[in-house]
């Protein structure tokens, strides 16, 4: 009966043991090397935002001067076709308006809202608005308007122009819409 006992101790012991050292320490993850960062250049650096719905009119009223206010209601929005952020000849003929405005009136600074319909996700819509407004963003620089004069930013879907869901509304809201800022 003692060797039943001594031998079961001893089969604990080396259970307790075995489990012990098969548990001592975690394997270390083995972590894949840090790509080095790839520099690419841009000809045009500007800052870009993402929408805050925090953000309201009478905020933006507040950063207009009453000066450039008339500037502000002669800037025409144009208009993209479904899921591009190409420019058609309208916007190109617009946006050639809005620049030669804004070379006229030099003081004048301008922040191009990237807008989109409400089909596709948050967050596809935000990065296709933001593409939107970047596309005039650079089109106005290739028309001579200075870079550090523009600031461009996406609401996505988030400020339709009109709430309803068909063609003719998801038309209107896909869109830049340019404001001027101090």
């Amino acid at each position: 009966m003692k060797k039943v006992v001594v031998m079961q101790w001893i089969a604990v012991v080396a259970l307790c043991s075995l489990l012990a050292v098969g548990c001592a320490k975690k394997p270390a993850a083995q972590q894949a090397p840090a790509e080095a960062p790839v520099e690419t250049k841009v000809a045009v650096e500007q800052p870009t935002a993402v929408a805050d719905q925090g953000v309201s009119e009478s905020s933006v009223k507040e950063q207009v001067p009453a000066d450039i206010e008339a500037v502000a209601r002669q800037l025409q929005r144009i208009h993209f076709d479904f899921d591009q952020f190409s420019l058609s000849a309208q916007a190109r003929d617009i946006l050639a308006a809005n620049a030669a405005l804004l070379q006229a009136n030099a003081g004048v600074k301008v922040r191009i809202e990237g807008h989109c319909d409400e089909r596709g996700s948050d967050e596809y819509n935000l990065a296709l608005g933001e593409r939107r407004a970047i596309a005039a963003r650079d089109y106005l620089v290739s028309l001579g308007v200075a870079a550090d004069r523009i600031s461009t930013i996406s609401y996505g879907e988030e400020m339709p122009l009109d709430p309803a869901s068909n063609e003719a509304a998801w038309a209107k809201n896909r869109r830049d819409e340019f404001k001027a800022v101090r």
